[in-house]
């Protein structure tokens, strides 16, 4: 849940990175949240159709900013520009393409986009990187 709600916090940040850990988990909580909605509104015998299925409108707009604010960071983090997000309007090929970005490993280190947020310390440079002797002659 944690997850979820930091992302929420970045309600429309879109620069920086995202690991996948935070992108899929964003991802899942939306899923069930929706779920726990539709299902709800099922029991209650609202349609989608109808006037009175506000609580999944309501529940869509809210997290529409910050689900494509996750969604370009995440790229960020592929070292993909947020724009390749619009990849997902070719038809199958494009989702596919998109879904396949997102699974991907984050590149290591340093990117255009900022530090890796896998890394415990923030951003590493070569100059942060210990000395170390080496034996002269061998």
């Amino acid at each position: 849940m944690n997850w979820y709600v930091e992302v929420l916090k970045k309600y429309a940040v879109f620069a920086g990175r995202a690991r996948r850990k935070e992108y899929w988990m964003f991802t899942l909580f939306n899923l069930i949240i929706g779920f726990a909605i539709g299902f709800v509104q099922g029991m209650m015998g609202i349609g989608g159709g109808s006037y009175l299925a506000w609580p999944a409108l309501v529940y869509t707009l809210a997290v529409l900013i910050p689900g494509i604010a996750v969604s370009v960071r995440r790229l960020h983090d592929t070292n993909r520009s947020g724009w390749w997000l619009f990849i997902a309007c070719v038809p199958f090929i494009g989702a596919v393409a998109l879904l396949w970005f997102m699974v991907q490993e984050g590149m290591p280190g340093d990117n255009r986009y900022g530090p890796n947020p896998k890394s415990p310390v923030g951003p590493q440079t070569y100059q942060d990187q210990p000395r170390v002797a080496t034996p002269v002659g061998r």
